[in-house]
């Protein structure tokens, strides 16, 4: 494992990466133009300890994870035993909500795929406050502030984590690091399942609450990983497709899927 690697899983901050492997890429520009929003994008070649970045100034701040923290949540709720493996069915309440997708049952694998917010809110108040606080701090994510209620901290209140970090917190996962269970990574690992061709396996979670949106994950190709980080601003209609076709738009440009 490099050195640059091991300082950025020990201290998760975009201070103490080694920038002098960074390689500023403006011309991904065009594609958050071509989209009319604003933006920034990370990826890691952890084969190659390569970054390229796009706005870096953006990739030093904090934002809310919205539901890119399902992913962490996944994890506790695992460890903790409050849902029991990833096929367990959490009956609906019955409330319509915006999303047509999450007026069902669902189980984690279900609600991962549709975002569903309710369930994971279910999960966070069966883990509680001080279990929760307990597993964000030994893992270090983000800033680490879960004010702002149990079910609604990650959507509304304190907490916030840069796009450095989202794919620090990612390679741990993908590496085996975090201070979760062989079984509730390989589950969330298994659910975060995005796209699947011959060339390449895409694990990735999309997050959008108020006016940031989120697009994380990594893809494996061959023999290498590739860990990635976009964030932008929703403020009018359509503006979260942007999230996912930019960063496919991007990987398309770099090769590593197909036109």
């Amino acid at each position: 494992m490099t050195k640059t690697l091991l300082v950025w899983l020990a201290a998760s901050s975009f201070a103490f990466v080694d920038q002098s492997k960074w390689e500023e890429r403006p011309d991904f520009a065009k594609y958050y133009k071509e989209a009319g929003v604003q933006g920034a994008f990370l990826l890691y070649d952890f084969k190659n300890d390569k970054y390229l970045a796009y706005n870096s100034k953006r990739l030093q701040q904090g934002y809310i994870p919205a539901s890119t923290f399902k992913i962490f949540n996944s994890l506790v709720a695992l460890e903790t035993g409050v849902i029991r493996d990833e096929n367990e069915v959490l009956k609906w309440d019955g409330m319509q909500r915006e999303v047509e997708q999450w007026n069902q049952d669902h189980n984690m694998r279900t609600a991962m795929k549709s975002s569903a917010v309710w369930f994971y809110q279910e999960l966070a108040r069966r883990i509680g406050l001080e279990r929760m606080q307990h597993y964000v701090d030994l893992a270090g994510y983000g800033n680490k502030d879960i004010s702002g209620g149990i079910d609604m901290f990650w959507l509304t209140g304190g907490l916030r984590i840069t796009p450095c970090e989202q794919i620090a917190f990612l390679v741990r996962l993908y590496h085996n690091q975090l201070p979760f269970s062989q079984r509730a990574m390989d589950i969330v690992k298994d659910i975060l399942l995005f796209e699947k061709s011959e060339d390449y396996v895409l694990r990735a979670k999309t997050g959008w609450a108020g006016q940031v949106g989120w697009f994380v994950g990594y893809m494996a190709r061959k023999e290498s990983v590739y860990f990635f980080a976009n964030n932008i601003d929703i403020v009018k209609p359509g503006d979260d497709k942007a999230r996912i076709a930019i960063t496919k738009s991007i990987l398309r440009d770099l090769g590593l899927i197909n036109p």
